[in-house]
């Protein structure tokens, strides 16, 4: 497994719809974990939510976060990024609407874009990162 990667050397990786992983600590500090959409930008992750979601709630408590991107097929890339999420509600509902767009399409995105109540921005940027992929395998 080759190790110490950064984004770019893990191609498209971030630039394909797969779901991500987030996890958020619980009052009791165990760990949830949920999937979710997501977009790799200005080196870090974007992912929005409603403002009740139990993630935001989780995450407003404690900014302590995890996220993990990776292939289910060969060469298996990943990374997981740890950080403190920040929060906030964006003038507008581009990023939402790019997100949705990535994962379902230009016209189902739009429309999820324009009634979904996800309207709150979680933006991680790097703490601890870490990058992997199983290429010399599948070379």
């Amino acid at each position: 497994m080759r190790k110490g990667l950064t984004p770019d050397d893990l191609g498209d990786l971030l630039e394909l719809p797969h779901l991500a992983v987030l996890a958020t600590y619980r009052r009791d500090g165990t760990v949830l974990l949920s999937p979710v959409w997501h977009e790799w930008s200005d080196n870090g992750f974007n992912v929005v939510t409603g403002p009740r979601d139990v993630k935001a709630g989780h995450l407003r408590r404690d900014s302590r976060a995890s996220i993990v991107v990776c292939e289910d097929g060969p060469p298996y890339r990943g990374m997981e990024l740890r950080a403190r999420a920040r929060l906030s509600m964006p003038d507008d509902r581009s990023i939402l609407r790019r997100i949705a767009t990535r994962y379902l399409g230009p016209e189902a995105g739009e429309r999820y874009a324009e009634t979904a109540g996800d309207d709150l921005l979680i933006r991680l940027e790097p703490g601890e990162r870490r990058a992997w992929d199983f290429a010399d395998y599948f070379a």
